[in-house]
């Protein structure tokens, strides 16, 4: 007979090369058989542990297929041995009126539309931006030029802002989806390793690549994609959605639909002014903001795998602080041997991420260092208050870089030491600055409100008790990092449904997710509430 079991938390050196004969082995000799008695073998999970500098290990489970002729449940008397479930995820095919409405091609929108055209929907999808080839080539003027497109940037365009990114993967949510999630996204041409590395990433070329496979796979199943198309209103009756207006190249084009996925992201702020205007309910709420932070991939590799650091792909962190003013202050979306990318989406702001292509061989590490934002900090009831406190910062550190879209920076000792840091020959000795399309010397005490300044200073003061050498004054700033999750959230109901019947509010853009993976599966649950209302 033969089945399938899992072994887990394998242990093994970082040093060795980890081989398909040589895990059939291993787990042949846990399990008391012959290397021969398995008839094919796949890793589950691996993981790094790091936390012994001095022996750093792989753990791996595996799943193995095993022809034996003894009961399974034998095997299942042995420690970190257990059965293999098997995964499907399966979508009902269904019949509507009128065509669902999707807006927004980010990871909401495109798992959104995955899943209801695989259901037979026919579903219609709108997005502001361009097709990812093309945006990307406004994406690549903008950081050598800085000339803006307010419609095409590292915001908005196909794949949504994650597209420019490192494609992290990793999430903190446990829902049976994100198998689903990852298994397509493979199927789409991730690579394989996103189904068991316990910190998977994509990486930005692999990502381009990607959502344009969804793309054609939602039109080879019925979907249609607008691109250049922005939703700009809605009608309805009696608090029942009757369609969705939207605009392209300046001619009005009504779809007429009653169930709409608004798959927005978190920087579609002309679209939240809509949503206030027509009455939809709109509530503030938390978010974070801060700079992003280089040191060179060296030292982090260093600091978090010691002598074993040349065995291992390039290392993260994740640090975090509850400062005694009430506030946490924490790194996010750290990018091994990534850059620091322009990306504003408004006139006349200055906004930063973190982006990696997939083989992360830049030289210098970036993470956004982020400080704790509640509503309180508005002072204001207006529900897009949030909004306003992102765009000031942003204002003014547009001016403070000058006015040309190049970003304020600052040296960590600088910074510290609460002085301006001034640009001159030589002056970054160990850590040069990656942003694009440019920097300037800055005083972030001119662009961050006193508190949120103080706040990051203490962090990173602290932080640099957890890794030696975090808050080293030649590891670089760049100011500011606004755009970590939305200011809003637009209310939705135990159906998915906003105050109007027929909109969905989805995704990070309405405040219910945050990251590729979170996006992508508040998608699927989106589209499954569209189909499971004609059950």
């Amino acid at each position: 007979m033969s089945f399938w079991l899992r072994v887990s938390n394998i242990k093994v050196s970082v040093k060795i090369d980890i081989t398909k004969d040589f895990l059939k082995k291993k787990t042949a000799d846990i399990l008391k058989i012959k290397s021969d008695d398995i008839i094919d073998l796949k890793i589950a999970k691996k993981s790094v542990d790091a936390r012994k500098k001095s022996d750093v290990v792989h753990i791996i489970s595996a799943d193995v297929l095993i022809s034996v002729n003894t009961e399974r449940k034998k095997f299942l008397k042995i420690k970190n041995v257990s059965e293999v479930k098997e995964f499907n995820y399966s979508v009902k095919k269904i019949s509507l009126k009128k065509r669902p409405v999707v807006v927004g091609f980010g990871p909401a929108g495109f798992m959104a539309g995955l899943v209801l055209a695989m259901a037979g929907t026919m579903p219609v999808i709108v997005e502001q931006g361009k097709c990812v080839d093309e945006r990307k080539k406004d994406v690549d003027i903008f950081w050598k030029k800085g000339i803006l497109n307010i419609k095409s940037n590292v915001q908005f365009g196909e794949g949504g802002a994650g597209t420019f990114s490192d494609g992290k993967l990793t999430t903190g949510i446990k829902d049976y989806r994100c198998r689903f999630v990852m298994e397509e996204f493979v199927k789409a041409g991730a690579p394989k390793e996103i189904l068991y590395l316990s910190k998977p990433h994509i990486g930005t070329d692999n990502l381009i690549k990607m959502v344009k496979n969804i793309r054609e796979k939602i039109i080879s199943l019925g979907g249609e994609v607008f691109f250049n198309t922005e939703m700009v209103g809605f009608e309805e009756s009696n608090g029942i959605l009757q369609n969705v207006i939207c605009e392209n190249e300046n001619k009005t084009v009504v779809f007429d639909t009653d169930r709409l996925i608004m798959a927005i992201g978190h920087s579609s702020r002309k679209t939240f002014e809509m949503l206030y205007e027509k009455k939809i309910n709109i509530e503030q709420k938390p978010f974070s903001v801060g700079v992003r932070i280089e040191h060179s991939q060296e030292f982090i590799n260093k600091s978090q795998y010691g002598e074993f650091a040349e065995f291992l792909p390039p290392a993260d962190y994740k640090l975090f602080t509850h400062l005694e003013n009430g506030r946490g202050v924490y790194t996010f979306c750290m990018c091994p041997g990534g850059v620091v990318a322009g990306s504003a989406s408004e006139n006349g702001g200055v906004v930063t991420n973190g982006m990696s292509y997939y083989k992360r061989n830049g030289k210098n590490a970036n993470s956004a260092v982020l400080v704790g934002i509640i509503p309180d900090d508005f002072k204001s009831d207006y529900p897009l208050a949030g909004v306003e406190f992102q765009r000031n910062i942003e204002e003014k550190a547009f001016i403070s870089g000058g006015g040309n879209y190049f970003a304020p920076v600052q040296k960590v000792g600088d910074f510290l030491r609460s002085k301006k840091t001034v640009i001159s020959k030589g002056e970054f000795k160990k850590v040069l600055p990656t942003y694009m399309p440019g920097i300037a010397g800055g005083d972030f005490k001119e662009i961050f409100p006193e508190e949120i300044y103080l706040s990051l200073q203490e962090g990173i003061k602290i932080f640099d008790g957890k890794i030696k050498g975090f808050a080293d004054e030649n590891a670089v700033m760049t100011a500011p990092e606004t755009r970590s999750s939305s200011p809003v959230r637009i209310v939705r109901n135990d159906k998915f449904m906003s105050n109007i019947s027929g909109i969905i509010p989805c995704g990070e853009g309405c405040g219910y997710s945050g990251g590729i993976v979170s996006s992508a599966v508040d998608g699927v649950k989106c589209a499954e509430a569209v189909i499971k209302e004609v059950y």
